[in-house]
């Protein structure tokens, strides 16, 4: 099953900053997991909601994001993405 990815501006923003390779592993990895029958099984449930739901983890870097479950339809919102010391500070 493939889950919809959905990037906000700020995530957007976040990738558009990182250098080329970087920016392209992380997309790569985000499309890896959204291709998953779980994607779920390769995230971590955070315990502050503020930041999101579930995190990735992708070398240094982690993409925050939220899920949205309407009848068939899953989407995997990414809220973030940045380095691991910066992530968590909004």
């Amino acid at each position: 099953m493939n889950y919809r990815v959905e990037y906000t501006g700020r995530a957007f923003d976040e990738i558009k900053k990182l250098g080329k390779k970087t920016a392209k592993r992380v997309l790569d990895k985000i499309k890896f997991f959204s291709q998953q029958k779980d994607p779920l099984s390769f995230a971590k449930k955070l315990e502050n909601p503020r930041f999101g739901t579930y995190r990735f983890r992708i070398g240094d870097y982690r993409a925050i994001f939220d899920i949205d479950r309407n009848g068939n339809i899953t989407i995997l919102l990414i809220l973030s993405v940045k380095h691991r010391k910066d992530v968590y500070k909004f």
